[in-house]
């Protein structure tokens, strides 16, 4: 039957809240991702394998603390752990500017920086999707993740085309400057979150690790979660392995302006508003299930032209996969993030967003790990084909798994990760 029409989730006043402060923080998070490893290159002159290392840091936190903060978060009144976060990104990214104008700056620090801004990023990020599903009604979580992924897409084509102009026409050093003040400016607006104002209720003779296990066993003991995941990692992976070479491709070899770079990946960003925006459309016509394992299938093999960058019609065929590449992705968060918001209960939703936030950007720090290495050894070119491969096959799990049959989503929410019955 077809599914109806959704919920308004705008209808919420804390909706709207959080809205607004993810709108800021996704902007400073964007025009940071240009900004401080264009910083790292054009300013300190760090090799390949030196880039490598800087975008796993910044990515290492969710493999360090990720499990755990899951857990935390269940256990905190979660307005506070985002105010917290966005206010330690900003003090972090600020200090970027100042030892450069004091003629302080190493790369050290930056490493130090984006570690832990990670740390930073892991809470909020957790909290942000664990708080979503509180502020909305259950018919409105569709259309509410709709709108956030579509916000992060539109970040990646304002806050990276941003920040790429702004390091040509201020030096990224002043771009990181900018993105900072967009996180002190999240954390304000994130202050005037009413709806989750109380403590949960503490947590007794359960000891961390227990909980911990328990939201692992609810995503990798469930088909479905765990293909969710596994395709989401492989897409993380070379993701990441293609984006930590761009800087260094585009700036050192093909002797393109920073602009250039920004431009690219906004136009990713692009691909991510329109797949996000199309989701629901096309899963209302075929299917959840078909909708990520069908469209997955045949618009993955997009990221295979990724790896032909260089100048002239080759760019713009390589702008033109990595566009498909993010279409795909944005309707992957979109389905993907409702479908495992519905199969988990409220008391879970730390834990299951903190495991998933655990492998999927645990995935990128391994992905720039290895991008770093492969291009330190054979070239930013190999670096390049082994994101494209990845991305070529990272719809398998979910086109191999039960997901691929599944019309709509659960009917509400279950308690445990006991999965109700997917309407058909």
């Amino acid at each position: 039957m077809p599914i109806p029409p959704p919920a308004s989730p705008w209808r919420s006043a804390d909706f709207r809240t959080l809205f607004a402060a993810s709108t800021l923080s996704q902007l400073g998070t964007n025009a940071g991702y240009v900004a401080v490893p264009l910083t790292a290159v054009v300013a300190l002159d760090a090799d390949p394998g030196e880039v490598g290392a800087l975008a796993t840091l910044s990515t290492l936190a969710f493999l360090l603390i990720g499990l755990p903060a899951g857990a935390w978060v269940d256990r905190m009144r979660q307005r506070t752990v985002l105010v917290g976060a966005d206010l330690a990104r900003a003090v972090l990214f600020a200090s970027v500017p100042l030892a450069w104008w004091t003629g302080t700056l190493t790369l050290g620090q930056l490493y130090a920086v984006v570690l832990l801004g990670g740390c930073a990023t892991v809470f909020f990020d957790v909290g942000s999707q664990s708080t979503l599903p509180r502020l909305v009604d259950r018919a409105a979580l569709v259309p509410a993740n709709t709108a956030m992924v579509g916000l992060q897409a539109a970040g990646t084509i304002a806050g990276r085309g941003v920040g790429g102009a702004l390091v040509q026409l201020l030096t990224a050093p002043a771009a990181v400057l900018c993105a900072s003040l967009t996180y002190f400016a999240s954390a304000v607006q994130l202050a005037f979150l009413r709806s989750d104002d109380t403590a949960p209720a503490p947590v007794r003779g359960t000891p961390l690790r227990a909980q911990i296990a328990e939201g692992l066993r609810h995503v990798f003991g469930n088909p479905e979660l765990r293909a969710l995941a596994l395709t989401a990692a492989l897409t993380n992976l070379g993701m990441q392995s293609v984006n930590t070479m761009l800087p260094i491709l585009f700036v050192r070899e093909l002797r393109l302006p920073e602009t250039a770079l920004g431009v690219f990946w906004a136009a990713g960003g692009v691909g991510l508003l329109v797949g996000a925006r199309c989701a629901r459309p096309l899963a209302g016509r075929l299917g959840y299930g078909r909708t990520l394992g069908l469209a997955g299938a045949a618009l993955a093999p997009a990221g295979l032209l990724v790896p032909l960058i260089d100048r002239g019609p080759w760019l713009w065929l390589a702008g033109a996969g990595w566009m498909l590449a993010l279409f795909k992705t944005g309707m992957d968060n979109v389905l993907g993030v409702s479908l495992r918001q519905r199969m988990t209960s409220d008391d879970l939703l730390g834990r299951m967003n903190a495991t998933f936030r655990f492998v999927l950007t645990g995935s990128l720090a391994i992905g720039a790990a290895l991008s770093g290495l492969i291009g330190e050894l054979a070239g930013v070119r190999a670096a390049l084909w082994l994101g494209g491969a990845l991305i070529a096959v990272a719809f398998l799990p979910v086109f191999l798994s039960p997901v691929r049959s599944r019309r709509g989503l659960p009917s509400q929410r279950t308690a445990s990760g006991v999965r109700a019955p997917a309407p058909k």
